[in-house]
């Protein structure tokens, strides 16, 4: 007579708990083999293997329904696994974005009211994204008269992809917050509009200053040398970087973009494309204003 174990034996077994193979029976994925004449379900050697393959499946994170279909045939274990995967691709980018959000929560001590925006701007669709940016860059470049200003607004082109690494989406929630700043669109409106050429007129003086890396360079190399901005070895540099340029408008486009924030705007937007940047050079920046507000002075 084949050997029948009670569920209790089955237990022992297979290092499971009465409560979850009594579970498991009721939904189909353990059968019984049989009833002792008490009533008891019974099992045999096969159950054993079965209870395994059940426990394997279900710490792959598959539902008891799934589990039954391939038990019975239904489905094969592959099919069920190929379609986990991309929910389990789902659950990770939930997570990212969740941890993504609470790490920003976290490191600025948000409000309740600032958690629930900066969830909402991390959760918005690919569509929704595209209209925040759309509509910023219509705000602030749309309606300057530069004809080829509608060719350069693709470099502001801010796409999400699909599955964003950690530094992606935090720098996007940053970003999203940015644009959506009414104070920071005309700020940056201002420094736009003082570096966009007028028609019948060359480039405007103050915009050889972003971002031309040779001037950030130069600068960071006098900074590094421990020239200050008060000193005359600033005004030689500053001399030899605009000989035959404006000074007052080199300062005018300077401040303006330092107070619109247009290297921290532009360094978020490298993040969340993902392309490699340049170190943010407000710092040299504001050593150069100074440097420009000092040799004026002195005139």
């Amino acid at each position: 007579m084949d050997e029948k174990f009670t569920i209790g034996q089955l237990a022992r077994l297979t290092g499971l708990s009465v409560r979850t193979l009594r579970y498991w029976s009721d939904e189909g994925a353990i059968p019984p083999v049989a009833r002792s004449v008490s009533g008891y379900r019974l099992y045999d050697p096969l159950s054993v293997a079965r209870a395994e393959l059940v426990r394997a499946l279900r710490e792959l994170g598959l539902g008891l329904d799934d589990v039954c279909g391939v038990l019975s045939g239904r489905s094969t274990v592959a099919e069920v696994a190929e379609a986990h995967v991309h929910a389990v691709d789902a659950q990770i980018r939930a997570l990212r974005t969740s941890r993504a959000v609470l790490s920003a929560v976290a490191e600025r001590g948000a409000s309740a009211e600032e958690a629930t925006l900066l969830n909402r701007l991390a959760r918005l669709s690919g569509a929704e994204r595209e209209r925040v940016i759309e509509e910023f860059k219509e705000e602030v470049f749309g309606d300057l008269d530069d004809p080829g200003l509608r060719e350069r607004m693709h470099a502001y082109t801010v796409e999400l992809p699909d599955d964003p690494t950690p530094d992606q989406l935090a720098a996007w929630i940053e970003l999203a917050e940015l644009v959506g700043d009414s104070g920071f669109r005309a700020r940056l409106r201002t420094w736009t509009e003082l570096n966009t050429p007028v028609p019948g007129r060359g480039r405007p003086p103050g915009a050889c200053v972003w971002w031309a890396r040779q001037v950030v360079h130069t600068v960071a190399e006098a900074r590094d040398r421990g020239t200050t901005p008060h000193e005359p070895a600033a005004r030689d540099l500053l001399t030899s970087l605009f000989p035959d340029t404006d000074w007052p408008a080199v300062l005018r486009s300077v401040e303006a973009g330092l107070a619109a924030e247009a290297e921290r705007y532009r360094g978020l937007r490298a993040r969340v494309r993902g392309l490699r940047t340049s170190p943010d050079a407000t710092g040299e920046l504001e050593w150069l204003a100074e440097a420009l507000r000092s040799a004026l002075r002195a005139r």
